[in-house]
C-alpha cells in the first residue's frame, strides 16, 4: 500500500473504533447540533463524537493544527471526508464558521483575527451567522444599505439583516455594510464581524412555509463594531463577499452528503408503491428515481473536482454557480418525486392517518423550495451562467 491507502485505513479503523454505535441509525430533526459557546446535545454519545472528532482536528481537518484542524493536505482530506460519508457517519455538529468564515479569515484575516476566532471556530466552539440580504436587497445584494459609519476606533452600525439562518443561537456575525455612498454599488461596501451580544442587536425568528424557523431577522440600532473586525480592505467587502460566496456554495451542496435528516427517496418510493425484487415497481418511477440518483452522484463527484480546484487556487465561480443550482433543482425534484409517488398521503401536516416519513416528505417538500433562493437564487445563477459560462450578451 501507498501511503495514501495506509491513511485511508487508519481513517476507517478509527472511525470504527471512536463512532458511536448508537448514531448508526438516520438522525432526527435537531439531532445535530449547531457550532455555538453554549452547543447543546440531544445525547451523551453525540457529545461524545463531537468531542473526539473536535480532539482528532476533524471537524476542520485541512486547518492549520493551531487554529483546531488536523493540517491535513487536501489528498487525505477528501480521504477523512469519503470515509465519513462511507461510514454513515453523522456530521458532529453543523458550522457556517468552519465552512465559509473561516476559509474566508485563512485568506484574508488579519494575524489578531485569526488567533481570535479561528481556534475557536475550528473546535466548534464559536457558532456564526451570515448577515448578507436585507429587506430590499437579497438578490441584488449590492444594494444593501445597513450603514457603518466610523467614530474613532469603532463602526457605528444600523440597519438590518433578514433571512439569517440560525442568529438566535450565533456568537457571531459575518455581515457586509455600506461605509460609502460613492462611487459604484459594490465600491462602497466593507465586511465586519459584529458580536451578536453587543449592545443594540435584536433577534426575531421567522416562521417557514415548512412550519420550521431557522431564519431570523436581525435588527442593529446603534451597534458598536471594533474597526480592527473589519476583513479585508474599507470599502473592498464585494471582493470578500464574492469569494465567500463560493464557500457558501460548495458548502450548500455539501448538505447532500452529510447525512442530515430528512426521508430518503428511494426507501420511501418504494414503501409507497411496492418493492419488486428489490426494485420500485412502477417502470415509469424508477426510471425517474434512477436518473435522480444518477444526478445526485455526479453532482457529487463534481463537487469533489471544485474542492480540488479551490484549493489549487482556480477560480471556481462558475462552475460554483452552475452547481448551485443544479443541485436546487435536484433536491426539489427529488421531494416532488416524493410526494407524487405518496398521492394522498404526501399531503399531510399533523393530521392522524399518516406515517411519520409521510409527514416528512410533505415538508421536506415545501422545505426544498428554498433552495432555489437561498444562496443565491436559480434565476441569479441562470444569470451568471448566461454571462460568465456561456459568455451571452446583456
Amino acid at each position: 500500500m501507498n501511503e495514501l491507502d495506509t491513511f485511508r485505513a487508519e481513517v476507517r479503523a478509527w472511525l470504527e473504533a471512536n463512532y458511536p454505535p448508537s448514531l448508526r441509525t438516520p438522525p432526527q430533526e435537531g439531532e445535530i447540533p449547531m457550532a455555538s459557546s453554549k452547543i447543546e446535545f440531544k445525547s451523551e454519545d453525540a457529545r461524545l463524537w463531537y468531542e473526539r472528532m473536535r480532539d482528532k482536528g476533524w471537524l476542520a481537518p485541512d486547518w492549520p493544527t493551531a487554529f483546531g484542524g488536523a493540517g491535513l493536505d487536501s489528498a487525505r482530506t477528501r480521504i477523512v471526508e469519503v470515509e465519513l460519508t462511507r461510514a454513515g457517519c453523522r456530521p458532529p455538529l453543523v458550522s457556517l464558521g468552519i465552512w465559509m468564515i473561516g476559509p474566508v479569515l485563512l485568506e484574508f484575516g488579519t494575524d489578531e483575527q485569526k488567533s481570535t476566532f479561528l481556534p475557536g471556530t475550528g473546535r466548534g466552539e464559536i457558532g456564526w451567522c451570515q448577515g448578507f440580504s436585507e429587506p430590499n436587497a437579497g438578490s441584488d445584494l449590492a444594494s444593501l444599505k445597513m450603514s457603518a459609519v466610523r467614530e474613532g476606533d469603532d463602526f457605528i452600525v444600523n440597519g438590518s439583516k433578514i433571512w439569517t439562518s440560525y442568529a438566535f443561537l450565533a456568537d457571531q456575525m459575518y455581515a457586509l455594510v455600506r461605509t460609502s455612498n460613492e462611487g459604484t454599488k459594490q465600491q462602497g461596501i466593507t465586511m465586519v464581524l459584529i458580536d451578536m451580544k453587543a449592545s443594540g442587536v435584536t433577534v426575531r425568528p421567522i416562521d417557514l412555509i415548512s412550519g420550521k424557523s431557522s431564519f431570523c431577522q436581525v435588527f442593529f440600532d446603534n451597534v458598536r463594531v471594533p474597526v480592527k473586525n473589519m476583513v479585508g480592505p474599507l470599502n473592498g467587502g464585494w471582493g470578500v463577499a464574492k469569494r465567500l460566496l463560493t464557500f457558501e456554495r460548495k458548502a450548500m451542496s455539501k448538505f447532500a452528503e452529510l447525512n442530515l435528516p430528512g426521508p430518503s427517496l428511494v426507501p420511501v418510493v418504494k414503501k409507497a408503491l411496492g418493492d419488486a425484487n428489490g426494485r420500485i415497481s412502477s417502470a415509469v418511477m424508477r426510471d425517474k428515481v434512477a436518473g435522480l440518483e444518477i444526478e445526485t452522484h455526479v453532482q457529487g463527484l463534481t463537487q469533489q473536482r471544485i474542492v480540488e480546484m479551490m484549493k489549487s487556487g482556480k477560480d471556481v465561480t462558475n462552475v460554483s454557480a452552475t452547481m448551485k443550482y443544479q443541485l436546487s433543482d435536484t433536491l426539489k425534484k427529488g421531494s416532488e418525486t416524493m410526494v407524487a409517488a405518496l398521492g394522498l398521503q404526501g399531503l399531510g401536516w399533523e393530521s392522524e392517518g399518516f406515517a411519520k416519513d409521510e409527514l416528512e416528505a410533505t415538508k421536506q417538500w415545501l422545505n426544498d423550495k428554498a433552495h432555489s433562493i437561498a444562496g443565491g437564487s436559480s434565476e441569479v445563477q441562470l444569470n451568471i451562467i448566461a454571462k460568465r459560462v456561456l459568455g451571452l450578451p446583456e
